[in-house]
């Protein structure tokens, strides 16, 4: 069973036909147990990081989520998703994030000339360990970063006016700042290997 976490805030419709086109049968999940018990989930995110968080805290699916991620089972999180790692974040003063990695969101301070949010096609760049991401260019479209990959990740940074984290992994579990399902070939790739495990695909 593949769970795709329904946050109230998700674009889901675009992670469901991302997922669909990566040979995956997911279902939309509102409920903790099933977030625990699924062979797979996935975590969207589009909106502000309140919003979700509340969401989640609301239908007890932050714990079940914790529990899973900090077990190292196969979680995928989208773009706001990876925010919610963080401790907390500029966008939503006072709210705690799900507290997973040391971290703070920040909102992307760019030089004249970039814009926020940043909108478009950017470059991939993973680190030598890295299981799930290669080289190449993903769909972006976030206001908010994450400024290091956390130590004991693997992940990649791009650069909006500063680097940033692109995305990371630990065992199973991967979260990307990018949109995968909106990453044409290349983000249909990265789907595919972390449904299969990180096997080539």
């Amino acid at each position: 069973m593949i769970a795709v976490v329904r946050t109230g805030t998700a674009n889901l419709a675009s992670v469901l036909a991302g997922l669909h086109r990566a040979g995956a049968a997911p279902t939309l999940c509102v409920d903790p147990d099933e977030v625990r018990s699924a062979d797979r989930v996935v975590l969207p995110g589009v909106g502000a990081f309140g919003a979700a968080r509340r969401e989640l805290a609301a239908h007890g699916l932050d714990a079940a989520l914790i529990e899973r991620i900090e077990a190292g089972r196969p979680t995928l999180a989208i773009c706001l998703g990876l925010q919610l790692f963080a401790r907390s974040s500029e966008e939503s003063p006072g709210v705690e994030g799900l507290g997973l990695v040391e971290a703070e969101v920040t909102r992307l301070r760019v030089a004249r000339g970039l814009r926020v949010p940043h909108m478009g096609w950017n470059q991939v760049l993973p680190t030598p360990g890295a299981r799930f991401l290669q080289r190449g260019y993903a769909y972006y479209a976030n206001s908010y970063k994450i400024d290091t990959i956390p130590p004991g990740w693997e992940g990649a940074r791009s650069e909006h006016g500063a680097p940033f984290v692109a995305a990371i992994e630990r065992g199973d579990v991967l979260a990307c700042q990018f949109h995968p399902e909106l990453s044409g070939a290349w983000g249909e790739a990265l789907l595919r290997r972390w449904l299969a495990g990180g096997a080539a695909c």
